[in-house]
């Protein structure tokens, strides 16, 4: 977490702004204000509480809505009068209902939205859910998919039909997944590798 002493409250009359940001998602929820006491009792809360300029008071995010926004991290920009919250919303983040104060739907922008749906149903199996049936027929039968739906991605990559070869690639990315999920794997485990690989 960042040290307070690092923070310059006096530039703008003793408040910072204070962008936040969802830690899985990476969208930005909202914008608010913190003076030096509102960000202390968020690190000690471990939820953030703005300084309202318009009630002229404290307030933490959620308090009646029961919306909380709960603490991942917290950065300071490069001139040290601007915060960077990363956070776990417990609901939508805006007072009008939307997901956003930018009237944004906070949601997965990549592939996450889909194995966010296969861990969901690993977790909680469904009746008549085919990716149940994946995960319930063991590794061996998920991965002799993935096998097949890799070979009919390249033999369609030898044609020209746009419309198949992106039925194939999205038929092998989805159980591509299953595969990762049945082996208690995430992306974010393979974005690591591929990162470590990675030479500038």
């Amino acid at each position: 977490m960042t040290e307070l002493a690092t923070i310059n409250f006096d530039k703008s009359d003793g408040l910072v702004p204070c962008i936040v940001q969802d830690c899985n998602t990476q969208l930005v929820l909202m914008l608010g204000y913190m003076n030096k006491e509102a960000l202390e009792k968020t690190l000690t809360d471990k939820r953030l509480t703005f300084y309202s300029r318009s009630k002229q008071r404290l307030w933490t995010k959620g308090e009646t809505s029961g919306n909380f926004l709960t603490l991942v991290d917290v950065k300071v920009d490069c001139d040290q009068d601007t915060l960077l919250f990363t956070v776990i919303p417990a609901g939508p983040a805006c007072h009008t209902g939307a997901d956003t104060c930018f009237n944004e739907g906070n949601e997965h922008r990549g592939l996450e939205f889909l194995e966010k749906i296969i861990l969901e149903r690993k977790q909680n199996p469904k009746s008549g859910s085919y990716t149940n049936q994946l995960l319930n027929s063991g590794i061996n039968k998920i991965a002799q998919k993935v096998g097949e739906e890799a070979v009919e991605l390249v033999i369609e990559a030898k044609d020209n039909n746009r419309e198949l070869f992106l039925n194939e690639a999205a038929d092998l990315m989805y159980h591509y997944l299953v595969l990762l999920a049945a082996r208690d794997c995430e992306l974010k485990d393979i974005i690591h590798v591929l990162k470590t690989r990675h030479r500038k």
